[in-house]
């Protein structure tokens, strides 16, 4: 049927556009679904809080003098500081159920070849978060803590409070996990077609620079810990700049969907 006879046909044919008002639904609902999800991983956490906690301090307790523990400052702190780590790692476990919420709201408004290249995207930012917060757990934090328990001046017991050693970690885990995000970062910047792959490799010198700097304001003031970061970061930065050639050649082919959705 032409233009034409869809105008002139049956009024009650046609079909309208989805409104706003569809979209706000929609929105809502997936909203829904993912809070959901979230309290029940965090409900589920609950009865686990301390245990939680304690495998947490694991890093610091295992580095510090025998008979020695963490302290508990304020009066809420024993409950307060258990429930915010259940809270955060609900959070983490859920990320992907969030994400999938997210990606199921937006993919129908995307073509073919952005589907293909948002879904890696999607995945890999993720799973380097994920690659950046147990690096620092496994890898960083003994190391963090063993420097510091060192230059403890003698005379003086390390006694660290629940809270302030959650926020530490926490802290530390936010950001190396964002640092791993590097080539993330650098395919993003490709796809909006602000930087190429060769004006990547040319700025290899200030970036590494800017790397190091990064790595000295956020890690602890430890040489260990600012190297810890640094060459992972540097490392991840080459990575980015393979992945953005793989865009930069995905986005010189010729569009075949350019307007199917």
């Amino acid at each position: 049927m032409s233009d034409a006879d869809s105008r002139s046909g049956d009024p009650n044919d046609y079909t309208p556009e989805p409104r706003l008002l569809d979209h706000l639904i929609e929105l809502r609902a997936r909203l829904l679904r993912g809070v959901a999800g979230l309290m029940v991983v965090f409900l589920g956490l609950l009865p686990f809080a301390n245990k939680l906690y304690h495998y947490l301090a694991t890093p610091l307790l295992a580095k510090l003098p025998a008979g020695s523990q963490l302290i508990a400052v304020e009066v809420a702190s024993p409950f307060a500081a258990p429930l915010k780590l259940a809270f955060f790692a609900a959070l983490m476990i859920s990320m992907p159920w969030l994400l999938y919420q997210a990606w199921a709201f937006v993919a129908p408004g995307l073509y073919k070849r952005e589907k293909r290249l948002a879904l890696p995207l999607l995945v890999s930012a993720l799973a380097l978060f994920y690659i950046g917060c147990a690096f620092a757990f496994f890898l960083v934090l003994p190391s963090v803590f063993g420097f510091l328990v060192k230059v403890t001046p003698a005379g003086v017991s390390m006694m660290t409070d629940i809270n302030a050693y959650l926020d530490f970690v926490l802290i530390l885990f936010l950001a190396f996990g964002i640092s791993f995000e590097v080539p993330v970062a650098l395919v993003i910047l490709a796809l909006l077609g602000w930087v190429t792959p060769a004006q990547l490799k040319e700025a290899r010198g200030y970036a590494i620079v800017g790397i190091f700097i990064v790595a000295a304001v956020i890690t602890p003031p430890d040489v260990i810990s600012q190297l810890m970061l640094a060459i992972p970061m540097c490392v991840l930065y080459e990575l980015g700049i393979i992945a953005a050639k793989w865009v930069a050649s995905e986005r010189a082919r010729p569009a075949d969907d350019a307007s199917e959705p």
